[in-house]
């Protein structure tokens, strides 16, 4: 029997009022953790010492009169490529073993002073490169709705962490799709922000100009809190957006109703390829946003044409670049050869997986003379056209809606020996990092057999506060965010077959 699902806010304003103490929430959340880890595999290590630790600072504070921060005693989990200060950080890959890290993500850093308690660290593709959480060196997550069924990726493990009720928010990352996607088929909420809301700082970096940190929860109100607690220049990471360059909220974002609210549905994010339920539930989504008082009507996008290859082109070009640091003399293992560039590949072949190695080899050659400009070159100038696109969109739309991935999950495995159709996944979600914008998951149902769909909705560079103003309207005039939760918090942790046998780490 699963717990009743708690929001984040309702955890802090309870631990801040005294109804509940810091310490049972978070006694509390380790014991679920402990009964779904069996069946889920949610986490690569829990650290319940931490958590419990700074639970009681939290009580005692409050005991003293002092006040709490807006996120007092609510429990968070984190991507492991998110690093915290003497916590082992793997990026779901062997090669880091066994790294401790020497300081925290800002992000990390800014939860905590917000009164955050950290739990532990979740699963994920290795480096974040995949689409399923099945590339992790550790094993896979499963998904909480039904674990034979793939949790979603890159940051698999942190929406399966919130769909089982072992939190209500989790830190995840998203370069392609990695917060979105998982939050879709695990039928949670979950942000990718404007790129430079949230600092990198702390990040394992996978493409650099592509990568955001981002969080998922059950609901876009506790996304809310989560953005105003971490968001804000920071001093250490140089592509962070300076104050002023974020839009503030403004008396026109939507409270009430979604009257004036101008919603443009791309024809190319919403036809051809999709699967009928997923398109059939995003169409409903729609009519309810006109019901709340949107316009909606179809609009075009057509450099999204280009978007997978260009970013892959992209992605994999930058990764080959950052993960180049990885070569058995700084830090990770090391595995030993007769010359350095010996030692140097049979380090990288043995501690990097084989998608890992395959973006690399892609980004290498697309980076290598005579070819740069011809691919590389070729994919920043659709990339700069498709950013153009977007911004022409917005000047006649306030959102953008398409589905947030054109099939729902799908079973553990079956994707495996098929990268195209596994990269094809993230053929709705990449324009948004691309462009750098802003994009927001939501569950708007589920197919016959139960699996979640999830809506994407897509706003204007620094328009993320209106976007979540518009998730949570949405989510109070509707209810699938409540009954995936339901579906998905209960696991019991036990599953039908063999559960994914790996260590943690």
């Amino acid at each position: 029997m699963s717990p009743e699902p708690i929001d984040a806010a309702t955890i802090a304003a309870d631990v801040q009022s005294g109804r509940r103490t810091a310490r049972a929430v978070a006694e509390a959340s380790l014991a679920r953790i402990a009964t779904t880890e069996p069946a889920i595999h949610a986490f690569l290590g829990v650290t319940a010492d931490r958590a419990l630790a700074a639970a009681d600072a939290i009580d005692d504070r409050r005991a003293n009169g002092e006040p709490l921060g807006p996120l007092a005693g609510v429990p968070i989990a984190w991507k492991d490529n998110l690093v915290c200060a003497g916590e082992i950080a793997t990026a779901g890959s062997r090669l880091l073993e066994p790294f401790r890290a020497p300081y925290s993500a800002t992000v990390l850093e800014r939860l905590e002073a917000a009164g955050a308690v950290l739990i532990g660290r979740t699963n994920l593709d290795e480096f974040g490169m995949g689409s399923t959480t099945e590339n992790s060196a550790f094993g896979p997550t499963r998904n909480p709705v039904d674990p034979t069924l793939v949790p979603g990726g890159s940051s698999g493990g942190s929406a399966a962490a919130v769909a089982a009720l072992d939190c209500p928010l989790a830190i995840g990352t998203d370069t392609g799709g990695s917060v979105r996607q998982p939050a879709a088929f695990c039928g949670v909420t979950g942000i990718k922000p404007t790129y430079g809301r949230v600092s990198r700082y702390g990040l394992i970096a996978y493409a650099s100009s592509l990568d955001c940190v981002g969080a998922i929860a059950r609901n876009a109100a506790d996304l809310r809190l989560w953005l105003r607690a971490v968001e804000g220049p920071d001093p250490a990471d140089a592509t962070s957006l300076r104050r002023g360059e974020a839009k503030p909220e403004t008396a026109d974002v939507p409270r009430d109703d979604l009257t004036g609210l101008r919603v443009g549905l791309p024809w190319q994010l919403n036809g051809p390829g999709i699967d009928e339920e997923v398109s059939a539930a995003v169409r409903t989504a729609a009519t309810e946003l006109e019901r709340l008082g949107a316009t909606v009507e179809e609009c075009s996008l057509a450099a999204v044409a280009h978007a997978v290859p260009t970013y892959y082109l992209v992605a994999t070009a930058e990764a080959s670049s950052n993960l180049a640091r990885y070569d058995g003399v700084r830090y990770g293992q090391r595995r030993d050869g007769r010359r350095l560039e010996a030692m140097m590949a049979a380090t990288r072949s043995h501690g990097f997986g084989h998608e890992v190695q395959l973006r690399v080899l892609l980004g290498t050659f697309a980076l290598r003379a005579g070819y740069h400009e011809e691919l590389y070159g070729r994919a920043t100038r659709i990339r700069d056209l498709l950013r153009r696109e977007f911004e022409t969109a917005f000047a006649s739309y306030d959102v953008l809606l398409s589905p947030t991935s054109p099939v729902p999950p799908f079973p553990l495995g079956s994707r495996l020996d098929d990268p195209l159709a596994m990269y094809l996944c993230d053929a709705l979600t990449v324009p948004a990092n691309l462009a750098g914008i802003p994009a927001l998951s939501l569950p708007c149902g589920s197919t016959a057999t139960g699996r979640p769909i999830g809506l994407q909705c897509m706003a204007a560079h620094g328009n993320d506060d209106a976007l979540l103003r518009v998730g949570e309207l949405f989510q109070r005039q509707t209810d699938h965010h409540r009954r995936t939760a339901d579906l998905a918090g209960d696991v019991d942790g036990a599953v039908d077959g063999n559960p994914p046998e790996a260590p943690t780490a």
